[in-house]
């Protein structure tokens, strides 16, 4: 971990990432559910993560992530998480009882609130702070399912440095 680094998100998953197991996957090879009841949130980060190489789905609450999830296998989830009816990390916990593997990353705007009911991530969970650039979005989801930043997908955007835009993004 570089010292700029110390105290910071992104050091916090380069730290946590630095201690897994190196694996051989690519994004092409990691299927990732992504579940926000915003639509220009969800398509924004699906266009994202299929930019980037990543299979995708989405669902816009949990009853649609359970089905999904029930139809396929995903190695990550990415998930708001305040959303009517069920929690992010209430959707994350249900995932997990059939799948102790699966790999969530929280999109919040409300941390105090993610760690008002919750005291700590467990292991393979990270947040990312609304709003994001394209460009933390790819580097948190590569170092949580890969533990380093993944090497030959789309890697540069216009708006890189910028939040997430608000106009809507094309339907895929």
């Amino acid at each position: 971990m570089q010292p700029a680094d110390e105290g910071t998100v992104l050091g916090s998953i380069r730290s946590y990432a630095s201690r897994l197991k190196k694996t051989g996957h690519t994004p092409a090879q990691c299927r990732v559910l992504v579940v926000d009841d915003e639509a220009t949130v969800r398509r924004y980060v699906v266009h994202v993560l299929k930019a980037a190489g990543y299979q995708t789905s989405s669902a816009s609450n949990a009853i649609e992530a359970l089905e999904a999830f029930a139809n396929g296998a995903f190695e990550a989830l990415v998930t708001d998480v305040m959303m009517p009816g069920m929690t992010g990390d209430e959707l994350a916990r249900q995932l997990r009882q059939s799948d102790r593997g699966l790999k969530v990353l929280y999109l919040t705007g409300y941390s105090d609130r993610l760690f008002k009911e919750k005291t700590g991530l467990w292991a393979d969970e990270a947040f990312l702070e609304k709003p994001f650039t394209s460009k933390g979005l790819r580097e948190a989801l590569s170092l949580l399912v890969f533990g380093r930043l993944a090497t030959g997908a789309a890697t540069s955007e216009e708006g890189d440095s910028e939040p997430a835009p608000i106009a809507p993004v094309p339907k895929p």
